[in-house]
């Protein structure tokens, strides 16, 4: 007997093995998503945290802030009291 080879629609086992394929990529696929989700939350919570463990330089920034009233006040912008009100407001 020679072999016949089917032409058309696959059989039920082409048609099992065709489902457990896609069903196995989409397994893989969604695996690899949900990996890749969890390490980048994990990665985004571990540098909250290091950035939260950093003291913070506030000081720089206060000079920096204090510079600029001064360079306000010196150029007319700012009078005197407003001028030791946004200090004031930068200090407490």
């Amino acid at each position: 007997m020679a072999f016949l080879r089917r032409v058309g629609r696959p059989g039920l086992i082409g048609l099992a093995a065709r489902t457990a394929v896609v069903a196995g990529t989409a397994t893989a696929v969604s695996g690899g998503i949900t990996a890749h989700q969890q390490k980048k939350a994990h990665d985004e919570f571990a540098a909250e945290q290091h950035a939260a463990e950093q003291p913070a330089d506030a000081s720089v920034d206060l000079v920096t802030e204090l510079q600029k009233l001064g360079d306000l006040r010196a150029a007319g912008v700012l009078d005197d009291a407003e001028f030791a009100a946004a200090k004031a407001r930068l200090l407490h």
